[in-house]
């Protein structure tokens, strides 16, 4: 007979009730009988999965693909929850769907392209550390006890675990731990060296200003890489401060002539 729907209230407006269904459920052995009374519970609970998958739909995934996590999570708490605790069915229900939503995201959509072998890693990493967490008094694995129990080797354990703290992408504009001025990890990121536009233009004019006379050659380099003020110069080589300007003047003229040509 199929499980009936009463009006009795529950934190859920479309949580039927089937506390008597999940009573009499775990008093079944297995067989046929049993599970065509756990299929009618799960239909009866649907509706409710649908909903809470809904709650995930902008998030990238397919809806369609959200309600199979949600039913896929449905039937893990139906064959899970135990009436004798005394706890609603949805009170579990709620939380386990959901956790089985998120896992799939945690699994499946990466804000950035990760190697299927790297998000294989990370999974075996992730399960075997549940697995031991349970026996271990709380403590955390080792990375070799992590590698003996996924059979792993401890290279593959050290990536996936990397790859456990990578599943999202940290915004530039996110402030650094620690900092107390609002300083971001945008801040910490290196710049384009300005010196390298100029390169090229350096490699244009190398082999011209070589062919200058030395005395144009050393004014450029005073003026240019010295950084020297044309009065300084004068004074250096016993010139005019004017007569510096104007060999400057025609010494930058003629090289960019002869560059243009060149690149002409």
């Amino acid at each position: 007979m199929p499980t009936q729907v009463s009006a009795k209230h529950h934190p859920h407006d479309d949580a039927p009730d089937t506390a008597e269904a999940f009573r009499k459920l775990a008093t079944l052995p297995a067989g046929p009988q049993r599970d065509t009374l756990r299929d009618e519970i799960v239909e009866a609970w649907l509706p409710m999965a649908d909903r809470l998958a809904g709650r995930f739909r902008s998030r990238g995934e397919s809806f369609d693909d959200l309600r199979q996590v949600a039913a896929l999570g449905l039937v893990k708490a139906v064959d899970r929850y135990d009436p004798a605790r005394g706890n609603a069915f949805e009170s579990y229900a709620v939380p386990t769907i959901t956790g089985e939503i998120k896992r799939h995201f945690r699994d499946h959509m990466w804000t950035l392209h990760v190697p299927r072998r790297v998000q294989d890693l990370r999974n075996r990493v992730r399960f075997a550390s549940q697995d031991l967490a349970q026996t271990a008094s709380g403590q955390r694995p080792t990375v070799a006890q992590i590698a003996e129990h996924a059979n792993m080797s401890e290279e593959d354990v050290l990536v996936g675990l990397e790859a456990l703290e990578s599943f999202t992408a940290l915004s530039l504009d996110a402030e650094l731990h620690g900092s107390e001025d609002g300083y971001s990890l945008g801040d910490a990121l290196g710049s384009p060296d300005p010196a390298l536009d100029t390169v090229v233009d350096r490699e244009a004019v190398r082999h011209r200003l070589a062919a200058l006379p030395e005395r144009e050659r050393a004014i450029l380099y005073m003026r240019f890489f010295g950084d020297m003020t044309q009065s300084r110069i004068a004074e250096r080589l016993g010139i005019s401060q004017m007569h510096v300007s104007r060999l400057i003047s025609r010494c930058c003229t003629k090289v960019r002539d002869q560059v243009l040509q060149d690149a002409a």
